[in-house]
């Protein structure tokens, strides 16, 4: 690899003189992407939540949570490439990893976005022609989905106080993939909803991830108490917000969702 110089989420250059050899990633759907990029002898350090690959858990360095990164285990590993995000990590971490070792961020909150970002993590690393090959299977497999009827979803992804989604998140753009209308489409980020609120926007299904709030039957039955009328479903958080490699599942698993949906109440999770 030449020479190369990206601009990150943040507008702020990166300028990388040779392939990385000691990576450390600080977002789990970006460290899976180094794994399925062939990068395992390469990545030092992940964080606690990156869960995929499993063995990953037990052979590389934990470095924190991705609020609460350590950053003198960081400093230990030498890194020559740290991958961070806007939205998973901390500014006040970011800006101390600068110090360390280039820091690439990523902001990912669309389909087109995360193709883009797979293909940059490719040219960062050396791995140009596996990241086309992810890349393009992922816009193949969402560009094969059926025109689905539409559906007025809610989707939640923290209890006391409930959240859901709004328009400018990942999670708004998988749902309009699957053929679901956000009723809180209008709203920005993660905002806080009531029970009175979810009732005035009328959704025929409410979705109750399994991240990063982890949602269960006990949960559903509370908020079905509440709220009698649309049906209650739990739902794989990881085909809504894991902007990686992981994608290639997501067409799969929406398509299950949705036949689910049209069949009728869900007593278990999707």
């Amino acid at each position: 690899m030449a020479s190369l110089s990206i601009t990150d989420a943040r507008g702020r250059r990166l300028r990388l003189e040779n392939p990385p050899r000691r990576i450390v990633s600080l977002v789990p759907s970006q460290t899976e992407l180094l794994a399925d990029l062939g990068l395992g002898p390469t990545v030092v350090g992940v964080t606690r939540f990156c869960i995929h690959p499993d063995e990953w858990k037990r052979e590389k360095t934990i470095v924190g949570g991705t609020k609460n990164v350590n950053l003198d285990r960081v400093r230990a590993l030498r890194p020559d490439l740290i991958l961070a995000n806007l939205e998973e990590n901390t500014r006040a971490d970011i800006e101390a990893l600068d110090a360390l070792a280039p820091v690439f961020v990523t902001d990912v909150r669309d389909l087109e976005g995360a193709l883009d970002m797979i293909r940059t993590v490719g040219r960062l690393t050396g791995t140009v022609r596996r990241a086309a090959e992810l890349a393009d299977g992922i816009a193949a497999g969402f560009a094969a989905l059926p025109p689905f009827p539409a559906c007025r979803a809610a989707y939640l992804i923290w209890r006391d106080p409930y959240m859901s989604v709004g328009a400018d998140t990942f999670i708004h753009d998988m749902l309009y993939r699957a053929g679901f209308v956000n009723v809180f489409g209008h709203r920005t980020r993660y905002p806080v909803v009531t029970p009175d609120d979810l009732r005035a926007a009328r959704p025929d299904v409410i979705l109750l991830s399994s991240e990063p709030y982890p949602f269960r039957a006990t949960h559903r039955e509370e908020l079905r108490a509440q709220l009698p009328g649309p049906a209650i479903h739990l739902v794989d958080g990881e085909p809504f917000s894991w902007y990686g490699s992981r994608l290639r599942y997501t067409p799969a698993y929406l398509m299950r969702l949705r036949a689910r949906i049209m069949a009728g109440p869900a007593q278990t999770s999707a």
